[in-house]
């Protein structure tokens, strides 16, 4: 009976054995079908995979990365905020802490750790422990780059829990091991840092390296390195800017990882790991870093460009994730210093504007009264008025309680940006108190924009003052006027008289105007002398004996394009052109008479470094050499003419140097301009109010020697200190052949006299 037992339990014991060896490979054949099955995506149940193109070529969406003249980073262009590095741009200390934390085995399996797998079987599914989730380096590049758990990967069988994440993580399983095939274990390392999601809009390891330390990859140390891998866990929850204490609890888990690894010793571990986490945080947007008002430009230019070229394939070229890199003229260093020189005199100056408005405000019409209803009627050009006036219609006493109502915001200073308490009609009142502000400098030889300057904040004034924005010039339009005379065989030492001048139009009142300070001095003087002093009445006669066709065909040629009038009052600047059009403009005279548009994107690659297309800037003869020579001599009586416009620049500027230079106010001083010129740059300037209601109440204090004149002169003292730009002083280029035209007006006044002409009769000129 024993033995009979104990047959029957050994046979038992056999069976079952037996059954389960027959159970562990049919599961197994069975898996492999399931693999296969998946691998093929077999009657579309389980989702597609890529194929062996997209493998050997993955399309992860790039930033396209915008570069200055000197190669520094000015921005990106992107939708992730993600640009490349290769494996020889990563810090050794940032790889070990990767394989450490993440895939300790990294180098020895070929994208499936079974032994991981094995662990998190048992601990994870028959203990119920939390041992992570066993997937490997390679396993999580594959997720980040064809979004292997995304719905556009799902098959039929997707929606099926559990079974779902079994289809992902198979999915995973083989396309971790095409990529071991297909690529070095450093690539598939750089791929993965490459593609991964760092938190606060930072998408991969270059971008996330600048945005917390302000540093590249390979200049990370060992407990930044820390820091960055500690975000692939959770990079909200471990962030070390909104969790501190959990970073620095996750990166000491990382630290000591390293050390189980043999890449820290317990020592230096002991040393690390007591050091705090120090940021230099800085979330990439175009608010932030330099020329932000360049670089909008810029953007609208490339998406015009992408809509008018095709790659070879025929498909279009997208700007926000193909990773182009576009150089550009820019300066960084330049572009720094004009920003500089914005800030430091517009705080200073609206200090002043806001002593002079006192408790009064800034909005006044030509009687110097305040205007009434001003702000009733701004804010109806408002976005926060449009959304109102849809939801409530007519309902005029809702609309206006919306508006009145105060909310906390933060708003914009000089002294940086504050929190407080303002309703929609406060802040509208507030900000239109605000001086707002242009800046452009060109190299006029090659056309190459150095600096530009849109404004004083992007981020809470949008509105670009060097090209979307247009004012009258005021004064800065004389040299086209003098310029036009020039041409029309006037020498700079043509002589009139400033007395009153009176031009006539056919079925018009007499156009006569006055000087800026009300008052004829009846004195004769030359034209480069009236020019300097910046003379109404001599720019009214010369526009008289010339006619306002001939100006507006000289200003044409040189360079403005917007709309002109054919009236004798445009000699004083009352037609609106933007900085763009004035240093292109002025820009003609410093290079011997041709003209070039200003020009500021240079080249634009691929993200392989092939290049797409090389810009070349238009160029065409406006005037003769010796005629943009004599306008340069014109503009340089602003600093050599007795009461000079310019007389007013530091002498530390003038010293060993020629300088041109053109003030410019409008009436009411609504708007201050200066254009100022030297041998290698020419740069200009506007101030004024948001609208051109707002100003100084004083002419004398809105005047562009005052507004605008200052900030050009801190950006040149800034410019010629710093020898590493090349900027030399010197004189203007002067022409090879002699002049034909005296300028020597000693000699002028001896040896001719036939251009002299001062019957001021009431004789009509008709236009």
């Amino acid at each position: 009976m024993f033995k009979s037992d104990q047959s029957s339990s050994i046979d038992w014991a056999s069976k079952t054995i037996k059954y389960l060896w027959m159970a562990f490979f049919g599961g197994l054949v069975c898996f492999i079908l399931f693999v296969w099955l998946v691998s093929i995506n077999f009657l579309g149940l389980f989702g597609s995979l890529p194929d062996f193109k997209a493998l050997e070529n993955p399309d992860s969406e790039l930033a396209s990365e915008l570069y200055s003249a000197d190669g520094v980073l000015l921005g990106t262009f992107a939708r992730e905020n993600r640009s490349p590095v290769s494996y020889e741009e990563l810090a050794p200390n940032l790889v070990q802490a990767l394989i450490s934390t993440e895939d300790e085995r990294f180098e020895e399996h070929s994208g499936i750790d079974l032994i991981a797998m094995l662990r998190v079987f048992v601990k994870s599914i028959l203990l119920g422990q939390d041992s992570g989730g066993g997937s490997t380096l390679s396993q999580q590049t594959a997720k980040n780059l064809f979004k292997t758990r995304t719905d556009a990967s799902a098959g039929i069988l997707s929606n099926i829990p559990g079974l779902r994440m079994l289809i992902i993580k198979t999915k995973e399983w083989i396309v971790a091991t095409q990529l071991e095939k297909a690529y070095t274990k450093n690539e598939i390392l750089t791929l993965y840092l490459n593609t991964s999601e760092f938190g606060s809009n930072a998408f991969g390891i270059k971008t996330a390296s600048k945005t917390f330390f302000n540093k590249d990859p390979k200049d990370l140390s060992v407990q930044e390195s820390a820091v960055l891998v500690g975000l692939f866990k959770a990079p909200t929850y471990y962030s070390p800017v909104f969790n501190p204490e959990n970073s620095l609890r996750r990166r000491n888990t990382v630290l000591s990882q390293m050390v189980k690894n043999d890449f820290l010793t317990e020592a230096e571990y002991d040393s690390i790991s007591q050091l705090p986490i120090e940021l230099d945080y800085r979330v990439q947007n175009q608010n932030q870093g330099l020329a932000t008002y360049f670089r909008e430009i810029v953007k609208a230019d490339l998406i015009k460009w992408a809509k008018e070229n095709l790659k070879s394939d025929g498909s279009a070229y997208d700007i926000f994730g193909d990773g182009l890199k576009i150089y550009v003229t820019l300066d960084s260093r330049m572009q720094r210093y004009a920003e500089e020189a914005m800030r430091e005199h517009m705080t200073e100056l609206q200090k002043a504007f806001y002593q002079e408005m006192g408790d009064r405000d800034p909005w006044i019409d030509e009687s110097w009264q305040v205007i009434p209803d001003f702000l009733e009627t701004a804010v109806k050009r408002t976005e926060r008025y449009r959304i109102l006036k849809e939801r409530y219609g007519d309902q005029t006493d809702s609309i206006n309680y919306k508006l009145n109502e105060k909310k906390e915001m933060r708003v914009f200073s000089w002294e940086g940006e504050r929190d407080t308490l303002m309703s929609t009609m406060d802040s509208l009142a507030y900000y239109k108190k605000f001086l707002q502000a242009g800046f452009l400098s060109m190299d006029p030889h090659t056309g190459h924009i150095k600096a530009w300057v849109g404004g004083m904040d992007h981020k809470y004034f949008k509105f670009d003052h060097v090209k979307q924005g247009k004012r009258q010039p005021g004064s800065t339009f004389k040299p086209f006027v003098y310029a036009a005379a020039i041409e029309n065989g006037y020498s700079p030492c043509y002589s009139v008289i400033d007395q009153p001048v009176e031009v006539y139009i056919p079925g018009q009142p007499a156009w006569s105007p006055s000087n800026a300070d009300g008052k004829f001095s009846y004195e004769k003087m030359t034209i480069r002398k009236a020019m300097a002093q910046s003379i109404n009445s001599v720019t009214a006669y010369m526009m008289k004996k010339l006619s306002p066709k001939i100006v507006i065909e000289t200003a044409r040629r040189l360079g403005i394009t917007s709309d002109l009038e054919e009236v004798p009052s445009l000699a004083l600047g009352v037609n609106d052109v933007s900085i763009f059009e004035m240093v292109g403009a002025f820009g003609t005279f410093v290079n011997k008479g041709e003209h070039t548009t200003p020009y500021y994107i240079d080249r634009i690659e691929d993200k392989n470094g092939n290049v797409i297309q090389q810009f070349t800037p238009k160029k065409r003869p406006a005037m003769s050499e010796e005629h943009a020579y004599l306008m340069t001599y014109m503009l340089r009586g602003g600093f050599e003419e007795e009461s000079g416009t310019s007389q007013g620049v530091p002498w530390t500027l003038r010293e060993g140097n020629e300088l041109g230079g053109k003030t410019g106010t409008t009436q009411n001083a609504s708007d201050g301009w200066y254009m100022g010129l030297s041998k290698d740059l020419v740069s200009g300037t506007w101030v004024g109010g948001d609208d051109r209601a707002i100003h100084f109440r004083s002419w004398s204090a809105g005047q562009g020697s005052k507004t605008a004149r200052p900030i050009w002169v801190k950006y040149m003292t800034k410019v010629y200190a710093d020898p590493s730009l090349g900027y030399t002083k010197g004189p203007f280029p002067r022409p090879e052949r002699p002049l034909s035209i005296e300028i020597d007006c000693d000699k002028y006044e001896q040896e001719s006299q036939r251009f002299a002409d001062f019957d001021y009769d009431a004789k009509k000129n008709d236009f």
